[in-house]
């Protein structure tokens, strides 16, 4: 009886982390589907050319900041992100909250838009759309299609910064796209890290209205 009763708090353990690990199961397959269907949904609309495209904006200066895209709500397409050697492509969407990031691949909102001249930067999971990034080589042919044109880069360098380290996203003379996701792809828990890609453009297709 007695060796009953001491075995009782580890069995109500053992209940608890099963219960704990289903939860768990079923909330990464509810965000999975909910990713699975937003993908399949825009993969198309996301590169559909608008009824009313953006106002044409004045030049900038290489050098000056990048007007933030406020045009376009959070959470809405502006495109498509390919890179065909590692059969990685997923929709992106205007913005770099959780919402966004567990749906799409996200464009840093005060960074300019592909579409636009200057530095774009896209952030996304290592452990979803991005986990392809673990295997980018320089010299790689990456593709961002938009309503507003086609634009293609070559990745030129990666590296490792630390979170803080926000010299990756100052503006740029040339195009240039900047991937950003969490290192080391394999860590357990928030990584410490951020891997970086970065990629100038070497051709566009641009659609005018």
């Amino acid at each position: 009886m007695h060796s009953e009763r001491a075995g009782r708090p580890y069995l109500v353990i053992q209940r608890l982390l099963v219960i704990g690990g289903a939860a768990c199961l079923a909330w990464y397959a509810f965000v999975g589907v909910r990713a699975w269907r937003y993908q399949t949904a825009r993969h198309s609309v996301a590169v559909q050319r608008p009824v009313t495209p953006p106002a044409a904006e004045p030049e900038r200066p290489a050098d000056s900041p990048p007007v933030p895209p406020s045009a376009i709500p959070i959470g809405d397409p502006i495109g498509r992100i390919e890179v065909p050697r590692l059969h990685l492509s997923a929709v992106v969407a205007n913005g770099d909250d959780d919402g966004t990031l567990r749906l799409a691949i996200g464009h840093l909102p005060d960074t300019p838009l592909p579409w636009e001249p200057g530095n774009s930067a896209l952030a996304g999971h290592r452990d979803t759309f991005f986990r392809g990034l673990r295997g980018i080589r320089v010299g790689d042919d990456l593709r961002v299609l938009t309503a507003y044109g086609d634009f293609s880069y070559q990745v030129k360098r990666t590296l490792i910064v630390m979170p803080d380290d926000l010299s990756v996203l100052a503006p740029t003379p040339k195009a240039t796209l900047t991937l950003v996701t969490c290192y080391p792809f394999y860590y357990v828990g928030p990584a410490p890290k951020r891997f970086i890609v970065r990629a100038e453009l070497i051709s566009s297709t641009r659609l005018r209205a």
